[in-house]
């Protein structure tokens, strides 16, 4: 009798904890469970009725054009009202969620890898609010949400979220989701490359209700606007993008009208089993074998470094396995990390829009798709790490992606797209901030990001400055209308960058010069953030040339408007002719890598970044000689550049092709790789070191050791599951480390007695 009355008071006791627990949560973090997961969720038991009750195929697809419409719709309606440069310029996506979250549907346009992230916070929703008596889930209300550790890529996405309700049941979500730029960081713009703590990157909304009844709350729309430095921007596309969602609402309540609530999540949750159907369908197709590539990183974006993107791919069945152990741990005082849903979205992307650009936008084409990483690394870091410029790890993450894939697409008899070489990868662009000519303080970026070169593709030449990565109907706007906003001019602008292509039998697209200057502000300031100023941030494909390496070059000390006015030929058009010919005396010329931060700029001094080029396909000299004439004749490349890389004989002044000449050329040279060839064997011993370069620091794995990885030095060799932290030194300690020294020496050498720091 005392047992048993024991036993229930250990249960109620243990009841009395849970519940005491329960209520009285400390702190709501980013849910690992939520967060490490893209797959769909469990079908229901609701979901199981629907199905069995609608199987017309032809309603299905019905309802599916309907609300594809009413998403390409939304996405309308966000990039011409919008009022971030991000808005107006297709950085922007909407999408419809079944009822537990999964997104099904995305616009056609915009960017994919918003929308593919956003059921991270949908879940989150899900999971924490619906049953909190001080939350709840209604209809009207919108959530707005933008923290990366919650699910986003970095926090200048501000996303909006609304429930979709249909007699007091709810049936699905949508959402909208904006790069909006500002969002009070400590560098103005939404990237502060100076973050060293994720405290240092502005605004960090996990998700919360912010709309009800259809209304924005003004005492959250004033705490918002007080935490950023475009409080009218923050205004002004949180409207948009509520409107967004209700215009989806509106379309979604006309077929509940028509259809009714069953149907539309019979149609959610079969499109989302049909295409994980499909696509493991393809992937059996695939041949079963392992692919190992990787990708470099050439600094942190204030300081040098190689950072390494390990990936490993490995097809066995129906399983495709990313596999990114080996990569760098990530690095707990700098920017470039990113959290795990942000490598898996640009993952996605790689097969949304250059693998099966025909299945439908949502999560379920890459839900079958297996995906392993190492905590604590730059592809999967912890919520302690700073993020705000995780695109760094995210667009490598999707060149080792889309070069690996692209071996598999090769060998595949049924193709849904063409072989391509890597897209160009970086956000070759300035952000820009300060106070403008018309006394407002902005912050934010120029839309050149949109304009990367694509990979050359297996038949035909790389499209230049097409498209980024990360959305493919995005656009790059006009200058113009961009200048009547902000202080500075783009003296030169969407000139292709002469003498960058990556060559290969088909040319990589290439991008185009931007050179800039203030004008108008004495207080406006800028700042780049790119890696591949020393390293190439992409590869070629099967012979193609990588990308080319592009620095940020300066002129400062002069005033390039007074020189126009009164000596308008000392005016170059390219960073080539400028940085060689140094037109202007007494200038400084300076070169940089394009981790810039953010620094004010004075009046008509240059600011001068290129985009790089997409990958080269197939080996440079089986180019046609005639698309290297022509290539000459549109200005892309040099005569002298055109010999040493495509090994082509023509007459300067005509450029008639010397057929023989070049057949010999070519010739000649493949003798010469010939002789300059090696026996693996040999190769591996000559050029395979043991060990990363001792005056380089490196972090990653070296080779294919996969069991530590290197934290800088050959010394520091860490544990890939359990790295621990790494810290940089600021960069101004170094510095000044430095000049004490010097200094100390020059005191010896004078006879001074040294300093005594201490006082």
């Amino acid at each position: 009798m005392n047992n048993k009355v024991n036993a229930e008071a250990v249960l109620e006791d243990q009841e009395l904890i849970a519940k005491f627990l329960k209520e009285t949560t400390l702190f709501l973090g980013p849910d690992p469970e939520i967060m490490q997961s893209h797959d769909i969720m469990p079908i229901t038991d609701h979901e199981v009725e629907c199905l069995e009750k609608y199987t017309d195929s032809h309603q299905m697809a019905s309802i599916r054009d309907r609300m594809q419409s009413a998403c390409d719709e939304s996405y309308e309606m966000l990039e011409q009202m919008g009022a971030a440069p991000g808005a107006k310029w297709g950085d922007v996506i909407t999408g419809i969620y079944s009822a537990s979250g999964d997104l099904t549907i995305g616009s056609a346009g915009g960017v994919l890898v918003f929308s593919v992230l956003v059921h991270h916070p949908i879940k989150f929703i899900i999971k924490n609010w619906i049953n909190e008596p001080t939350v709840g889930v209604r209809q009207g209300d919108g959530f707005i949400h933008n923290d990366s550790r919650y699910g986003n890529i970095h926090n200048t996405d501000q996303s909006m979220i609304m429930p979709i309700f249909h007699e007091g049941k709810l049936v699905c979500w949508v959402a909208s989701t904006v790069h909006e730029g500002e969002n009070g960081a400590i560098e103005p713009g939404g990237m502060p490359s100076m973050a060293e703590s994720p405290f240092d990157e502005g605004l960090k909304m996990s998700p919360f209700r912010v709309v009800e009844n259809y209304e924005i709350k003004k005492d959250i729309l004033t705490f918002l606007q007080n935490s950023v430095r475009e409080p009218k921007l923050q205004y002004e596309d949180m409207k948009v993008k509520l409107y967004a969602c209700m215009r989806l609402e509106k379309r979604i309540n006309e077929i509940l009208s028509t259809d009714g609530p069953g149907a539309i999540t019979a149609c959610l949750r079969s499109t989302n089993d049909n295409v994980m159907t499909e696509v493991r369908r393809r992937i059996t197709e695939w041949p079963d074998m392992t692919v190992r590539t990787y990708g470099t990183m050439d600094g942190t974006l204030r300081e040098n470094a190689l950072i390494k993107v390990n990936c490993t791919l490995t097809k066995k069945g129906n399983r495709l396995i990313f596999d990114f152990t080996g990569s760098s741990p990530e690095i707990s005082n700098r920017a470039i990390n990113t959290a795990l849903p942000g490598a898996k979205g640009m993952v996605s992307q790689v097969f949304l829009n250059h693998i099966w650009p025909d299945m439908p936008r949502g999560q379920a084409c890459f839900a079958p798709i297996e995906f392993i990483t190492p905590p604590c690394s730059v592809v999967n870091a912890s919520v302690d790490a700073p993020n705000s410029q995780s695109l760094m790890a995210i667009f490598l993450s999707f060149a080792v992606a889309q070069q690996a894939v692209a071996k598999f697409l090769y060998s595949v008899p049924v193709k849904y797209t063409r072989v391509i070489a890597p897209w160009y990868n970086m956000i070759s662009t300035f952000i820009w901030g300060g106070v403008s000519q018309h006394g407002e303080m902005l912050g934010n970026l120029c839309a050149d990001l949109n304009g990367m070169g694509g990979g050359a593709r297996m038949d035909m030449d790389g499209e230049h400055s097409l498209a980024p990565i990360f959305a493919a109907m995005a656009d790059i706007g006009e200058q113009e209308m961009n200048e009547e906003d902000v202080p500075f001019l783009q003296l030169v602008s969407k000139k292709m960058t002469r003498n960058t292509q990556a060559p290969g039998k088909y040319r990589g697209g290439m991008g185009y010069t931007q050179i800039v200057a203030t004008k108008d502000s004495d207080m406006w300031g800028f700042m780049t953030t790119c890696v591949g100023s020393k390293a190439p941030s992409i590869q070629g494909l099967f012979g193609g040339y990588a990308c080319g390496t592009y620095p940020l070059c300066k002129v400062e000390d002069v005033d390039v408007y007074d020189v126009m006015l009164k000596e308008p030929e000392k005016f170059k058009h390219s960073i080539e002719e400028t940085m060689n010919e140094q037109p202007y005396e007494d200038a400084k010329y300076t070169t940089h890598h394009m981790g810039l931060g953010f620094s004010i700029s004075n009046r008509g001094e240059l600011y001068m970044i290129s985009q790089g080029s997409g990958g080269g396909y197939g080996d440079p000299l089986e180019r046609d000689p005639f698309l290297v004439i022509k290539d000459i004749e549109e200005n892309l490349i040099t005569p002298d550049w055109a010999r040493k890389l495509y090994h082509v004989a023509f007459d300067d002044e005509t450029l008639i092709i010397d057929e023989k000449a070049t057949d010999k050329l070519r010739a000649d040279y493949r003798e010469q790789r010939k002789r300059q060839g090696l026996p693996y064997a040999e190769f591996v011993k000559k050029h395979v070191k043991s060990e990363p370069p001792k005056d380089i620091p490196f972090y990653g794995s070296w080779n294919s050791d996969m069991s530590v990885v290197y934290a800088g030095s050959n010394d520091d060799k860490r544990d890939p599951q359990n790295p621990g932290p790494i810290y940089f030194a600021h960069p101004k300690d170094v510095e000044n480390v430095k000049l004490e020294a010097e200094l100390e020496s020059v005191r010896k050498e004078a006879g001074i007695p040294p300093r005594d720091n201490r006082k």
